[in-house]
């Protein structure tokens, strides 16, 4: 997500923090800013949009001094603005910060209560008020920062000054990175190491619960409650671009492997497992508006468009709710039947894509309600939207989208759940299943990554010549094939189909033979024996069957000549963890062939032109 940079030392800190700031930028952004012990008092400087506009300021305005914080911030509370841009202020205190604040509106409602005057839209300002409130009672900035963090419920990584404590920076970490570097003349700090590395390669990684003194000599380490701790720095030998991928070869790949993070990130707050119910209330729909849904339309585009077709198998099994998913170019190009009653799901990653934008709009005119689900806050959709429901995925730099794509099955699970639970037709015990099922599929995912890209790269070899590839699945793993297909098709340029298995004899049956492999999803839910059926009709022309199964089913893997074993979870989560499998294969396979991974030709990673 956003950067997190820090600077103590004897040398001018602006120039340092802005180019470890140009180091991060592969993360994503769309606001930056500085805050340096100067002339006696911390001086900012914030701008909106691209570092370069940090950069004119900074040679317009100047700021001295060889002790501060920067930011790229990467909005999620508060759309892209000045005043939204880090760091934040409250008296002597400026704070930079990564993560979410969980209880940040009850802490808001706190603060104003006791006359604090907010003066923007993020949680981020909350922390720099609860810290300046304990340092007003008299505490060092340690104290104060440690005081402050007790209240905080949620994810961080943060950096904070003091004018009255001007040699050093503190930074404390829970469930957010944060790295310290070390050198005999300066001490530094950074979201990522690609900031670091053209100063140190001597890096302290901190851990969670973690809270650190940097100052130009050194930094001590404890935890959060004031035990001190000891840790030497390891030596980092990445290249700058190694270090940007984080050691990954590709930034797919690595942002395949962040699909755990990502989807943790997106949950966190949302998820109500003593009551197994969800916490939506950001979103702006109330108990009234969900009973008097008379039907949803999901709207989408390429992979966000098989993310909806999930959803409509959610809605219409959770919440008993008519639900059609549309792709929003061919719902804007004819008089589509849309009005009131009607809740419109858009569904876009950048929050930006045309077409989605357009066909939104021409719902909402028409007198429906509008909900936006988008990885980027502020955008365009969610802006023109009656709602939002953003996902956490974090900037997304390969075209072909992973990350994000799980992500927004998140949500869409999530606003099923939530909305069955309203609708009255999803009793306790389901909904408790599910959100517990949820809440454990970043770990499923995570125990099955690198077995499953281990047993890909070996069966690569054997498939990765084909020039054609179906992909079959029934019931919730028929968009999953869909995803898989597309994938393939983005990043290595090989033809392939997705299919509901059951139309396979309606026509495709007729491409099969030995030169075609067949990659089959097949978890064990209520469809698993007509998809083996399906699968035995494919062996029985000769086509290789590559299978998805659930980890220990030695029926399934009998049938197949190549099996990727996924971790058995509730049929409804059955997407989580069959995707990801399809992910790795279609990036394995573009791998070996040697095509542009992460900008395949032809392809934008936004479509914001018709």
């Amino acid at each position: 997500m956003c950067g997190i940079v820090g600077y103590v030392g004897h040398e001018a800190a602006a120039p340092i923090l802005l180019d470890s700031l140009r180091r991060l930028e592969y993360r994503g952004y769309d606001s930056a800013g500085l805050a340096v012990h100067s002339q006696g008092r911390i001086q900012i400087l914030r701008t909106v949009g691209k570092l370069r506009n940090l950069e004119n300021a900074l040679a317009e305005k100047g700021l001295p001094g060889s002790v501060g914080i920067g930011h790229t911030r990467w909005a999620t509370h508060g759309r892209p603005s000045e005043v939204n841009a880090h760091p934040h202020v409250a008296g002597p205190i400026a704070v930079v910060h990564n993560g979410i604040i969980e209880n940040h509106l009850q802490l808001r409602s706190q603060l104003e209560a006791s006359g604090v005057t907010m003066s923007s839209d993020t949680d981020t300002e909350i922390v720099s008020h609860l810290i300046h409130r304990e340092s007003v009672g008299g505490h060092d900035l340690v104290t104060s920062v440690r005081k402050a963090l007790a209240q905080v419920h949620g994810a961080y990584a943060i950096a904070v000054l003091s004018a009255a404590e001007p040699d050093r920076v503190v930074v404390a970490k829970k469930a957010s990175p944060l790295v310290i570097g070390v050198t005999r003349q300066a001490t530094y700090c950074a979201s990522d190491i690609p900031a670091l590395l053209p100063y140190t390669n001597e890096m302290v990684f901190m851990e969670d619960e973690e809270l650190a003194v940097l100052e130009a000599d050194g930094f001590s380490l404890s935890t959060l409650g004031g035990a001190a701790l000891s840790r030497r720095p390891r030596r980092i030998s990445w290249s700058p671009i190694m270090a940007e991928k984080a050691g990954f070869k590709h930034f797919m790949l690595k942002e395949i492997f962040e699909q755990p993070r990502a989807l943790e990130d997106t949950l966190r707050g949302r998820l109500d497992r003593e009551n197994g119910d969800v916490l939506t209330a950001e979103i702006g729909l109330n108990e009234d508006d969900a009973r008097n849904i008379r039907r949803v339309i999901l709207l989408a585009c390429g992979t966000s468009h098989h993310a909806t077709l999930a959803g409509r198998y959610w809605l219409e099994d959770l919440a008993k709710v008519p639900a059609i998913t549309e792709l929003a170019s061919e719902f804007r190009g004819r008089d589509a039947i849309v009005g009131e009653g009607d809740l419109v799901i858009a569904v876009s990653q950048s929050g930006e894509t045309i077409d989605t934008l357009m066909a939104a709009k021409a719902a909402k005119e028409r007198g429906a309600k509008l909900l936006a689900i988008a990885n980027v806050n502020g955008s365009a959709i969610p802006r023109m939207a009656d709602a939002s429901f953003y996902t956490h995925a974090g900037p997304e730099i390969g075209v072909a989208s992973t990350k994000c794509f799980t992500a927004q099955l998140a949500n869409l699970l999530m606003f099923s759940i939530w909305l069955g639970k309203r609708r009255g037709t999803l009793d306790a015990a389901q909904a408790r299943e599910l959100v517990e099922g949820l809440a454990r599929v970043p770990n499923l995912i995570e125990e099955r990554l690198k077995p499953s890209l281990d047993a890909i790269s070996e069966m690569v070899r054997e498939f990765s010549d084909a020039r054609d590839v179906l992909f079959l699945g029934r019931g919730l793993s028929y968009p999953m094939a869909l995803e898989g297909a597309l994938k393939l098709k983005e990043i290595s340029y090989v033809h392939a189909e997705g299919y509901a298995a059951g139309e396979m004899k309606h026509g495709p049956i007729a491409l099969l033979d030995a030169r075609v492999p067949v990659v089959v999803l097949m978890p064990r839910d209520r469809h698993y024996e007509r998809v083996s059926s399906n699968l035995q009709e494919a062996k029985a022309r000769e086509a290789k069957i590559i299978g998805i199964t659930t980890a220990g089913d030695a029926e399934a893997q009998a049938l197949c000549d190549a099996v990727v074993e996924v971790a058995s979870t509730h049929e409804a989560l059955s997407p989580f963890v069959t995707v990801v499998p399809l992910q790795l294969y279609a990036y394995c396979v573009a791998d070996h062939k040697g095509t542009d991974v992460d900008q395949p030709r032809n392809l934008a990673k936004t479509v914001t032109v018709e």
